[in-house]
């Protein structure tokens, strides 16, 4: 599945992914190839990437921690989650 993650800033990311956990404001869910379409808000918390291989900007690599070969955390303090059409889009403060 294809993931964006976006701030008001700027796009943070966008690539092939495996699975996608977020904070939700109802507890944390995982995301997995081909999930059932959903929008939910975001709290503060940790959003953590699965992917084989990880291709990031310059200009917001630093915004990303390496936990291991395939999985990358990103801290958020709020947002929207939007999964449709095997596209997940993350708006991230």
């Amino acid at each position: 599945m294809i993931l964006e993650i976006v701030s008001p800033e700027a796009s943070l990311f966008k690539g092939e992914v495996t699975s996608v956990s977020v904070p939700g404001v109802n507890g944390s869910f995982q995301i997995l190839n081909n999930h059932a379409p959903i929008v939910s808000l975001l709290q503060k918390g940790i959003v953590t990437i699965t992917a084989p291989s990880f291709k990031f900007d310059k200009e917001t690599a630093g915004l990303f921690s390496k936990v291991n070969d395939q999985n990358y955390t990103l801290a958020i303090s709020a947002g929207t989650i939007e999964m449709k059409g095997n596209k997940v889009i993350v708006l991230a403060d």
